[in-house]
């Protein structure tokens, strides 16, 4: 696995760049509100968000046939 940078927003409004293999412990604890992705900024709580319950990802190859 190939550990990236992604540029987040704080809930204090602050941007910053973390390791990819944080994000998911930041979007869990509350700590960001948004984090930027290659379709643009993803924004916690109103875009879907691949593993934080939005189905897709195994789900959706399973049973898109």
């Amino acid at each position: 696995m190939r550990i990236m940078n992604i540029r987040v927003m704080y809930n204090d409004g602050e941007y910053g760049m973390i390791k990819s293999i944080l994000l998911d412990k930041l979007i869990k604890s509350g700590k960001i509100i948004k984090f930027y992705r290659s379709g643009g900024w993803a924004v916690i709580g109103r875009d879907p968000i691949r593993g934080m319950g939005g189905g897709g990802g195994y789900r959706r190859r399973l049973y898109d046939h």
